[in-house]
């Protein structure tokens, strides 16, 4: 799942000068809706909704294009879309709400509470807390163990008895590096304190006290005909519907699906730190707003592409399920989110009580470029051609992949063949932390299977030498080198796996992998 998430919280009063004169807060420009489509048309995208509030009020839940590629049945306020990321905010939210009625605590132990939990080094167990699994600096490399939970028959227990095997890459709270398994574990944490399913707590706890009557806990649980937009991906360069992400095991990571007519309900009692209309209650406390919407794991600031210059930022950080950052002399609350053929954005802006969602079933940046189209019209600042800067962005990557590409192409030893014959790949693998896979002849070529992994099914082509490229069966899984190594006498040792592209997502954590042949039984 792609990073990023949201926040709201009061901020101390910053004014932003344009030209000597204070800048006043804008509504949206009124050509807007053609700015929607005309961006869609640059990016490609069939379909995206868009909610934002203001001043404690709705002021646009909106659809725009088709939920599905081929059919003209429109997006509206109350078309679903997977919001895979931007769920982490409500998992820190049901944390908070427990710590408000004191049953845990966020420098509790996670072991206290899945006293089964444990990681590579015994001490970084022991010492390991709730802050630390919703922070991103366990000291895991970015993306770790994603291959545990995408498309898998693994439970979250299953799961957690494999972190162990998960070797860090660099010290325990020192660098940030994204993750998802480790939300995981946050949920697991409202399990055991409540003894409910997450999925159970966010429905009762949350969902039905702002009226999010529309909203669901998994895409499983979505009835059939419901009004929901479908993934769409590029496969082979041609735009097409994909099937979504049913990753219930890692729920509490990115696993929500809304419309924005709900979503804004979620943005309002954001934005009144926990607060909310309908019965005049409270989610959760102010105190618990600022603790999530606090610096936690520091950011290194870059250098923003030339096209996105103006995104440049003075700080960033990572708090309790949100990303932050200031943008214009206000502190920025936001998450990103990705899941195979939909992306999502949140963005707070707390002082102006200003915040918006982005929902799209497509895989392309056009969320981030709406979101700052808007943040800028509400702001009022000089708008920005976003969509184009971010195309332009966009762009550039592809190219720069198709090189990398034509390079491996390039480079490729034709005439080679493999040290063994096909037979002498085939067996039972093993991984550490993953667990099996097998190889076996299928006609002329090798076949590739993840046991735990039905989706995972690969046909190795010879590549050169003791290297195949995998091409999985399921298009949108991005294909892999399968490089093997052998013992002296000519048996296997080893293989290893890399994505081919460099545009592969994090999630696809091949380069952790290292199978050795399996024990026989």
């Amino acid at each position: 799942m792609a990073p990023l998430s949201r926040r709201r919280f009061a901020l101390a009063a910053a004014a932003v000068f344009a030209g000597g004169q204070p800048l006043r807060a804008q509504a949206l420009p009124k050509d807007f809706d053609a700015y929607v489509t005309k961006a869609m048309q640059l990016f490609g995208v069939p379909g995206l909704a868009i909610g934002i509030v203001k001043d404690g009020k709705v002021v646009l839940a909106k659809g725009y294009g088709v939920r599905r590629l081929g059919d003209p049945t429109p997006v509206d306020a109350h078309t679903l879309f997977q919001i895979a990321s931007n769920t982490k905010a409500y998992t820190a939210a049901a944390l908070a709400m427990l710590a408000d009625s004191g049953r845990l605590q966020w420098d509790d132990p996670v072991q206290h509470y899945i006293p089964e939990f444990q990681l590579w080094d015994p001490w970084v167990t022991r010492e390991f807390t709730i802050r630390d699994a919703l922070t991103h600096r366990s000291g895991l490399g970015l993306g770790a163990g994603d291959l545990l939970w995408f498309h898998s028959t693994y439970t979250s227990a299953d799961m957690i008895k494999r972190f162990r095997y998960l070797k860090p890459v660099t010290s325990f709270r020192s660098q940030f590096a994204y993750d998802n398994v480790l939300y995981m574990v946050a949920g697991q944490v409202v399990v055991a304190v409540t003894g409910k399913p997450w999925g159970d707590f966010i429905r009762t706890r949350i969902f039905a006290p702002l009226g999010m009557r529309e909203a669901w806990t998994s895409i499983s649980e979505v009835p059939a005909g419901a009004n929901i937009a479908a993934a769409h991906a590029k496969l082979d360069g041609v735009l097409q519907v994909v099937p979504y992400d049913t990753s219930d095991n890692i729920q509490a990571a990115g696993m929500l699906v809304e419309n924005v007519t709900d979503a804004t309900k979620w943005l309002l009692v954001q934005l009144d730190s926990g607060r909310y209309a309908e019965g005049g209650g409270r989610l959760w406390s102010a105190k618990r707003a600022r603790e999530m919407w606090s610096a936690q794991t520091i950011l290194p600031l870059g250098n923003p592409p030339p096209p996105l210059a103006g995104l440049r930022a003075n700080f960033a950080a990572y708090g309790l399920g949100w990303g932050i950052r200031d943008y214009h002399g206000y502190k920025l609350l936001n998450h990103t989110g990705g899941l195979d053929g939909m992306t999502s954005q949140t963005m707070l802006i707390p002082e102006q009580r200003l915040g918006l969602v982005v929902f799209t079933n497509a895989e392309q940046p056009i969320f981030a470029a709406l979101g700052y189209r808007i943040l800028d019209a509400f702001l009022g600042v000089p708008p920005t051609d976003w969509a184009a800067a971010f195309k332009a962005v966009s762009g550039t990557g592809e190219a720069s992949a198709d090189s990398v590409l034509r390079h491996q192409d390039s480079t490729r030893a034709r005439g080679t063949t493999p040290s063994l014959p096909l037979a002498g790949y085939a067996g039972r693998y093993t991984d550490s932390w993953y667990g099996d896979a097998t190889i076996a002849p299928e006609g002329d070529h090798l076949v590739l299977r993840f046991s735990a992994s039905p989706a995972f099914v690969g046909d190795l082509e010879h590549w050169h030498h003791d290297v195949f490229v995998a091409h999985w069966r399921r298009r949108n899984i991005p294909d892999a080198f399968v490089s093997f190594a052998l013992n002296p006498d000519g048996s296997i040792e080893q293989f290893k796996m890399e994505a081919r592209s460099p545009l592969a997502d994090f999630s696809f954590d091949y380069q952790d992998l290292l199978f050795v042949p399996a024990p026989a039984h």
